[in-house]
């Protein structure tokens, strides 16, 4: 099979890594790719929304399967514009239709889904300009900290939980009257906070069966004890331990079953992932929010860990035959640790040569943020790179990324020293 992967961070990689080794796989093509993914297949200079190039690609190069890494061709209609086009229709498209990633692409799509079917969520209300003054007034009935979400996407920084009510009204006005976040919060969703502790679940989709993949816990704070400024994501760990309980029942009862058979029951036909962040209250699954994709960094520990074919399972989406595909999952802890860039998620500088790359051992680096400057390597992104290890335990595998990190060298690299400190 010829697959073309839409992407360029460590997602992608870790996609390019896992599909490369199919026994399915004839040709891998990845668009745009980074320096890692290039180990793997061919890059192609092409922008993921570029739908019309992307077309040309596929026509010219008899691609059969299309992996969509990344939000925002998905929100932009891509698996759409296959179906709707003859040339197209015939390949298959892993990602949700237009209409589906809106569970990603509107806040307040996903939290009138999961009210109407009674899947666990916060208390929420949902204002635009016109209602600024009856959002602060609803602040007002809420108690500390504040959580005002953009309702479109920000790029994984529209969330933002602030300590004081006049912090909160603030920001609400500065996201609705000053289009903070553009167009994405032309609405803004405030809910309640929850306390506890967060979680990703990862399920795929054909549209009517299900497989659900290993869990994760992601740490999207840049600063260690989950402090300063919100990230894309700066390490994961999976499994999740206190998912191994009847934890997981729960959400696959409460959550996972409801939400596909709420998908069906809305008429909404679903093939790929579904990102659900959840949050442990005193036992008790609840939803903070759907992606239309995989997480990144979760993808660089999830994907290690699935045993299956993933090229295997990816065409039984498109056959909708994903109910007789096996999902096996490597019992041992895989832990990723990010490498960023010094200043993201604020100001930072690219191309910076990496060194040191050939001599981790025992570890699998995938590239986020990576460019090939002929043999060298530098960085391209605030994120850069993610060292991902494997381990009887959480313990073990994060030291072993720790000791493979010591090894690689860019300026002003920086990476967080306390992944995983809450589950201890």
């Amino acid at each position: 099979m010829k697959v073309l992967i839409l992407g360029s961070g460590g997602r992608e990689h870790a996609f390019a890594w896992k599909i490369a080794q199919s026994s399915h796989l004839d040709e891998l093509y990845i668009a745009p790719g980074n320096a890692g993914t290039k180990e793997l297949g061919t890059n192609v200079n092409i922008s993921v929304t570029d739908f019309e190039a992307i077309k040309t690609f596929v026509i010219e190069n008899a691609i059969e399967m299309v992996v969509v890494g990344p939000e925002d061709p998905l929100v932009l209609g891509i698996s759409d514009f296959f179906a709707a086009d003859d040339a197209l229709k015939g390949v298959y498209v892993i990602g949700p239709n237009k209409e589906a990633a809106q569970l990603e692409g509107s806040k307040d799509f996903a939290k009138e889904f999961m009210m109407r079917h009674n899947i666990p969520t916060a208390k929420y209300k949902t204002f635009t300009k016109d209602t600024l003054e009856e959002g602060k007034a609803f602040l007002a009935s809420l108690t500390a900290p504040y959580v005002l979400k953009a309702d479109g996407l920000a790029a994984g920084k529209g969330v933002l939980i602030l300590p004081t009510l006049e912090e909160a009204q603030q920001e609400l006005e500065s996201m609705l009257s000053d289009a903070k976040f553009g167009d994405a919060s032309s609405r803004v969703v405030i809910e309640e906070f929850l306390t506890g502790v967060e979680m990703s679940t990862f399920v795929l989709s054909d549209g009517d069966g299900f497989k659900v993949l290993p869990e994760a816990k992601d740490y999207k704070r840049i600063g260690e004890g989950d402090t300063g400024l919100n990230t894309g994501g700066m390490g994961a760990v999976s499994p999740v331990p206190f998912a191994a309980s009847g934890f997981s029942d729960k959400v696959l009862n409460q959550v996972i079953i409801p939400t596909i058979k709420g998908l069906k029951a809305d008429g909404i036909e679903y093939k790929g992932f579904i990102f659900i962040g959840l949050i442990n209250v005193k036992g008790e699954p609840f939803v903070i929010e759907y992606n239309c994709r995989m997480g990144d960094p979760e993808t660089e520990v999830v994907l290690p860990r699935l045993k299956s074919d993933l090229l295997d399972l990816f065409e039984g989406v498109g056959t909708q035959t994903l109910s007789e595909r096996d999902v096996e999952i490597d019992p041992r802890t895989a832990t990723t640790v990010m490498m960023v860039s010094g200043g993201y998620p604020e100001a930072y500088e690219k191309g910076k040569a990496i060194y040191g790359l050939n001599a981790v051992q025992d570890s699998i680096v995938f590239h986020a943020g990576t460019k090939a400057d002929g043999p060298a390597v530098t960085t391209a992104g605030g994120r850069v790179l993610a060292v991902t290890s494997y381990g009887k335990d959480m313990e073990s595998a994060l030291e072993k990324s720790y000791e493979n990190i010591q090894k690689i060298e860019f300026e002003k690299s920086y990476y967080r020293k306390d992944i995983g400190f809450d589950l201890k």
